[in-house]
């Protein structure tokens, strides 16, 4: 692992539930970074809007809309795909969350820094 890396258990992503928060300081003191699991795979993608930079989760790892098919952006109501972060609906609509490297292996999701652009 490089220390750009950051591992998780695989055990605490479950389908279509909260997702996992973790800090992203090369975009900035408040800037974060999230992990979904989807379809039974782990997805992961910068924390802030296409529309706006603002944080989508209403309450913190909160991504999901009700019906668990969509991210959702809890300030405007744009959905994005989760295995793609392409926005499908709402103010963005065409454009894509900022995603991130993600890989599981061993029980473990190992989420890429270095992947950020």
């Amino acid at each position: 692992m490089t220390q750009n890396t950051i591992t998780l258990k695989s055990e605490v992503l479950e389908d279509g539930a909260k997702g996992v928060r973790f800090p992203l300081p090369m975009l900035g003191e408040f800037a974060t970074g999230f992990v979904v699991r989807f379809h039974g795979k782990p997805y992961a993608y910068v924390n802030q809007c296409a529309h706006v930079p603002i944080e989508l989760d209403w309450n913190e790892g909160d991504f999901f809309t009700t019906q668990k098919d969509y991210l959702i952006c809890s300030t405007h109501g744009a959905h994005y795909r989760p295995d793609n972060g392409f926005c499908v609906m709402g103010p963005c609509k065409g454009k894509s969350l900022k995603a991130i490297q993600v890989t599981e292996q061993n029980q473990e999701i190992l989420i890429n820094l270095d992947s950020i652009k």
